[in-house]
């Protein structure tokens, strides 16, 4: 069999996209997620992306891991998704959709940047050496003095796999600050079990982080991540996020065939 697929990245960050709608795909076929992802031996890429119906909204999106797990929600794949729904003509420059985490809305441009509504954050866990919130994933974020010599994957992996962060993990954010309302920031993500160039999930929590944490000030949050730049907007009060939008590029890099 031959599988259409699209490729997409945000600020570096990749997924295989399907378009789902007739439901052909073998959703529980981990073995073949997993292989598809495989940077040497299938398409690679971070995670894969089925766009399916929705009966209420515009679609559909199920994310899945490059280890072949189906996982929470994934905000550089959402806004990705969006890009894709344009592609395909579901969308003009308006998208309401359901992910695992619930409902999201997005707006995109002429220039493919999207605008991403995150789900609200009623809960920020403030520690001494770090800072745990759930961005429709879960991620734990530590301030470092010198953000490119940390080795994110060994660290990140003793981090994911302790007991601090329980049985299902975490995601794990080292960061710095650049000024004000700028910082940087390399990820861990679970589920891919490496430093990815970017994390949407990520730099969202780190904006409310470093908020929370009084570095800053300002309700839109610039992010510097190894693949490009993400900026997060948001309001707050009494200690909770709403109308959290994460914003960025979205792009169409390939469309190919695959046999399976």
């Amino acid at each position: 069999m031959k599988l259409t697929f699209y490729k997409y990245q945000g600020t570096g960050n990749d997924f295989v996209m399907i378009d789902n709608r007739t439901n052909f795909f073998p959703k529980n076929d981990t073995k073949l997620i997993e292989f598809l992802c495989d940077r040497k031996f299938g398409i690679g890429a971070d995670g894969l992306i089925l766009l399916e119906n929705h009966e209420k909204y515009d679609f559909k999106m199920v994310y899945y891991n490059s280890d072949g797990n189906e996982s929470s929600m994934c905000g550089n794949g959402g806004r990705s998704l969006v890009a894709f729904a344009k592609q395909l003509d579901i969308i003009k420059t308006k998208a309401e959709f359901e992910a695992i985490d619930g409902y999201h809305f997005a707006t995109i441009d002429e220039n493919n940047i999207v605008s991403l509504q995150m789900i609200d954050v009623d809960k920020v866990k403030v520690e001494t050496d770090y800072t745990f919130l759930n961005t429709g994933s879960p991620h734990h974020i530590q301030i470092v003095n010198d953000l490119k010599e940390v080795d994110v994957k060994e660290e990140g992996a003793k981090i994911r796999y302790s007991d601090l962060c329980g049985k299902a993990g975490s995601n794990i954010n080292f960061v710095n600050q650049v000024d004000g309302d700028t910082f940087s920031v390399r990820t861990y993500e679970r589920g891919v079990e490496d430093e990815t160039l970017s994390c949407g999930t990520g730099v969202t929590a780190v904006a409310l982080a470093m908020y929370a944490n009084h570095k800053t000030e300002s309700n839109k949050v610039n992010l510097n991540v190894e693949g490009g730049k993400l900026s997060v907007s948001f309001k707050e009060n009494d200690g909770k996020f709403s109308e959290i939008f994460l914003i960025g590029p979205a792009q169409f890099v390939f469309k190919g065939e695959i046999e399976i």
